[in-house]
């Protein structure tokens, strides 16, 4: 490819973000004490490590932190810099919320993209931006004692290929990430020092989820320790870093944390979005990924950022992730007629410790489809479906019950469910 090839692809792939401060023109939220007129100022630090490709930190530490703080690493699209990711998003205002410390690296290189693609950057300690950036996550921790197990990335287009990039060579160091428009780990690879992938950029490098996984794996042999979650958002109209790509990193993150790659639950959480988890179906699901219908490559807007922390959990204030039950059963039984039936489930909390809010897993028989029910909601209405408490019975004490049920169509199938799972934990049956 030639210089001036690359240069106008990669001014096409920074030209939609270049506009993501357009969300400061969303109305901004009511002050609170917390956000009101803060005097922590955007600051650049040198000397913080090992840098091998010359990144440029800035780092966000808002006037009141917690204790052992978490510690979020937003990174930038291509042309961008962190200043321009700090203005741009709303993260450092979250910060003046919640009380993390908010990491901006910032690329020197001419085209101010991250390296994603070189040998060096998707290995562990390779060198290259992972590294620089691992030395600024380290700096952090040591400097304002935050906690360890507390460290998240997040990013946008070039942003987001790197978080992917991040949580494949330190899985040790990131409990969880989450890409706006980015591609699998290693999808943009290249052995030949050229910065761009089209084949992967235009959505044509299939892989089996095995596959993706085994790249990930690759990056740091023999590590057997827990893998970060990922959060991942893309467009259905994306020209720059097409739509195949959102489907290659839900088969590879799926994979990576030996989850199923078959939904657990889904929903609309806004117009438009379609929102799928995978291992679990609360907050901190093991893999989320929001598909934004007709939505191009400059996806984000804020508001995005709050619904990055809450999977984070770094929202004090959000929606607790749903506890897992120390034990669960359901009885299941039908009374059916020509082609209708009825299902009466009931849920017994087999543990020592309350359930706070739940959702019912289970998959319909082949040929059933729910059409009407009480004690809950449900959706699908056919194949795996999640029942979602109401306001009224969200809380089951141990060993106390409580029934739900639903009216079906069916083809001729008139069984009930063989197999549940309440906030994502198998219940025993009968």
């Amino acid at each position: 490819m030639t210089v001036a090839l690359l240069t106008a692809l990669l001014s096409l792939l920074a030209a939609p973000l270049l506009g993501a401060p357009r969300a400061a023109a969303a109305p901004a939220a009511a002050a609170t004490p917390a956000d009101a007129a803060p005097t922590a100022q955007l600051t650049e630090v040198t000397g913080f490590g090992s840098n091998p490709s010359n990144l440029q930190m800035y780092l966000y530490v808002p006037d009141t932190v917690t204790e052992h703080p978490a510690v979020l690493v937003a990174v930038h699209y291509c042309t961008g810099s962190g200043p321009a990711m700090y203005s741009g998003t709303e993260y450092a205002r979250l910060a003046d919320r919640h009380g993390f410390i908010v990491v901006y690296p910032s690329v020197t290189r001419a085209s101010k993209c991250f390296d994603v693609s070189s040998p060096q950057a998707l290995r562990r300690d390779g060198g290259s931006d992972p590294v620089g950036i691992r030395s600024m996550v380290d700096w952090v921790t040591r400097t304002y004692d935050a906690d360890p197990s507390r460290v998240f990335a997040t990013g946008i287009s070039s942003g987001a290929m790197m978080t992917n990039v991040l949580l494949g060579v330190y899985p040790d160091v990131f409990a969880a990430g989450a890409a706006f428009a980015g591609v699998p780990f290693g999808c943009f690879a290249t052995t030949d020092g050229s910065e761009w992938n089209s084949a992967c950029a235009n959505g044509t490098v299939i892989r089996t989820p095995q596959q993706w996984g085994d790249q990930v794996r690759a990056a740091y042999p023999g590590y057997t320790g827990p893998r970060p979650r990922m959060q991942l958002w893309h467009g259905t109209e994306d020209d720059i870093l097409r739509y195949p790509n959102f489907g290659e990193e839900i088969k590879q993150w799926t994979n990576v944390l030996g989850v199923p790659g078959t939904p657990a639950t889904t929903d609309t959480p806004a117009a438009g979005w379609t929102r799928t988890r995978y291992g679990g179906t609360g907050d901190r699901a093991p893999v989320e990924a929001v598909s934004l219908q007709g939505v191009g490559h400059n996806l984000y807007s804020w508001g995005m950022g709050e619904r990055v922390l809450t999977f984070f959990g770094l929202d004090g204030d959000g929606p607790a992730p749903q506890p897992q039950p120390g034990g669960c059963r359901v009885t299941a039984a039908t009374n059916a007629w020509n082609t209708g039936l009825t299902a009466s489930l009931t849920i017994t909390n087999t543990g020592t410790a309350p359930v706070q809010g739940w959702q019912l897993g289970f998959t319909l028989p082949t040929g059933q489809t729910i059409t009407g029910g009480w004690g809950a909601t449900y959706a699908p209405a056919s194949g795996q479906v999640t029942a979602t408490n109401a306001s009224y019975n969200g809380s089951v004490a141990p060993g106390a019950s409580v029934s739900i049920g639903y009216q079906a169509n069916h083809g001729g199938n008139s069984a009930a469910p063989a197999a549940f799972t309440l906030n994502g934990t198998a219940c025993a049956v009968g």
